[in-house]
């Protein structure tokens, strides 16, 4: 196919299971020929980057992704919110309101214990250093590491130290990591993020501020977003998949759809992808 010799970065950001989408996308792309040269991952992207950058196929991706997105996964949270509130859970910057022991183990048999050298493909993960509020990208020793700190959520899950540093979820500070993508030498860059859907009813405190969280999150989304595309338009081309309803973090159920929207979305930009990719 001509034009394959461009240097085409994929960026799957931030959605948690929502990022199952980008198991659809990359079927899309590869249907069509079109040659992935590096990845980059953010938060809960960065699994599925992993996965594409190693090398596994699609349906391993999926079945990993059924397993890992389990109420399991949040072990430990209602006895640590009730201890938290009455003052017998001492928390400092090290703590998390989950007991990450699931979490750990499927992301150690997803990553196993390559490192980033191991892989098929270039691999970025982002993190966010927890003291600066800096984003960090990393792209050298243990997968597991990076993966594992890229998904620390913050107050949920136990930030992760790398290096000496402190690192929480990637989402934090760049959720689409375009800029990265484009500093590292991509000719074409394809972006799949996602928003975090808003709550229609607040019962409780927690759910107050994960809404708060929520509104965060999604303007720094939405800024990034376009300052990214209005600095570098021509290069960039943003996968931005649709749900029929709201997508939570444990809707194991909805798999299927999601990969389909991710699929549905991508086939969408295929015809721009391929006449930038052809141009001389």
């Amino acid at each position: 196919m001509p034009g394959t010799e461009k240097r085409v970065t994929l960026v799957i950001g931030s959605g948690a299971i929502k990022c199952a989408a980008s198991i659809g996308m990359f079927q899309a792309l590869s249907a069509n020929n079109i040659n992935v040269t590096q990845v980059v991952g953010c938060s809960g992207g960065a699994i599925y980057g992993v996965g594409i950058a190693s090398g596994m196929s699609l349906e391993d991706i999926q079945k990993a992704s059924e397993e890992t997105w389990h109420k399991d996964m949040m072990q430990g949270y209602i006895e640590n919110l009730k201890a938290s509130k009455d003052g017998t859970l001492k928390f400092d910057e090290r703590s998390g309101m989950v007991d990450d022991t699931y979490l750990n183990n499927k992301l150690r048999k997803i990553c196993g214990e390559q490192s980033f050298a191991d892989l098929k493909l270039p691999f970025i993960v982002v993190a966010t250093d927890l003291y600066t509020g800096e984003p960090v990208e990393l792209s050298e020793g243990k997968i597991f590491d990076s993966v594992r700190a890229s998904l620390a959520i913050p107050l949920i899950f136990p930030p992760w130290e790398i290096n000496g540093r402190l690192l929480v979820d990637g989402a934090a500070s760049n959720p689409l990591p375009i800029d990265i993508a484009i500093q590292r030498g991509a000719d074409v860059v394809i972006a799949m993020g996602f928003t975090i859907d808003y709550k229609n009813r607040f019962r409780s405190l927690t759910a107050v501020q994960e809404q708060m969280t929520s509104i965060y999150m999604n303007n720094i989304f939405k800024y990034s977003f376009a300052f990214n595309t209005l600095a570098h338009h021509s290069e960039i081309f943003t996968i931005l998949p649709e749900f029929d309803s709201n997508v939570s973090m444990f809707d194991i159920h909805k798999l299927p759809h999601i990969i389909e929207r991710g699929y549905e979305a991508t086939i969408e930009q295929l015809p721009h992808i391929k006449r930038l990719l052809e141009a001389d």
